[in-house]
């Protein structure tokens, strides 16, 4: 497979297959398609829908084969924002927000990825229930507003706003951390708690939280009388 992304703010990922090759999405994230490409709705199994069911993913996902040729398959994010690729190999695991998914190859797993420690995952704002991706080949996941990577060295901190972190290498441990001063977390405008990011590792960060751009825009939607 080899692939482009092009548009700004709203993006896609235009994937180019060998003769009898596929890729996977979620459910509708099919813009654009070649005639040739064959395309197959699947599960992955009971315990693979239950964990889709509570990452917030469809519980189908869509497979797309080139059939008799070389094709061509397009996948478009459903807010705006950019969309992140990442080649995993070496056994490298990605840990990504939940309905972070949006297409990879076939040889790509998602699994459920359980936070060890309570508190980040109740506090933390990006969720007790993440997405953990393994196994071979090129993963595509959707980021709202912008993206910006940091590599995090052995024990190096960063400090991150509540679902500002989009995922991150398995090698990267998250906590909470409590907003210090009781005028701080009442008058501050902030969350009362942030994430905590420690490394060895790479971390991917979202300006644009959708729950952030919902609340942006909420004044500017009419409501009925």
């Amino acid at each position: 497979m080899n692939y482009e992304i092009k548009g700004d703010p709203f993006p896609v990922v235009v994937c180019n297959l060998g003769a009898g090759e596929s890729a996977k999405c979620q459910a509708g994230a099919m813009a654009w398609m070649s005639p040739n490409m064959e395309m197959k709705t699947q599960t992955g199994g009971l315990g693979k829908m239950f964990g889709k069911a509570l990452t917030g993913e469809s519980i189908f996902e869509n497979v797309y084969t080139a059939a008799g040729g070389e094709g061509m398959i397009a996948f478009a994010t459903g807010v705006p924002g950019k969309i992140l690729a990442i080649n995993l190999s070496g056994g490298k695991e990605i840990i990504a927000q939940k309905r972070s998914f949006l297409a990879s190859a076939v040889t790509v797993e998602m699994q459920t990825a359980v936070q060890k420690k309570i508190g980040a995952g109740l506090l933390g704002g990006e969720g007790f229930i993440m997405q953990k991706f393994s196994g071979e080949g090129d993963l595509f996941l959707e980021i709202d507003g912008s993206v910006i990577e940091y590599n995090l060295g052995p024990n190096q901190v960063i400090i991150v706003d509540t679902g500002s972190l989009a995922c991150m290498e398995g090698t990267v441990q998250m906590d909470v951390q409590s907003v210090k001063g009781l005028g701080n977390k009442l008058v501050g405008g902030e969350s009362f708690f942030n994430t905590k990011l420690t490394g060895p590792g790479k971390v991917w960060l979202q300006t644009m939280p959708v729950s952030q751009l919902a609340n942006a825009i909420r004044p500017f939607i009419p409501t009925g009388r």
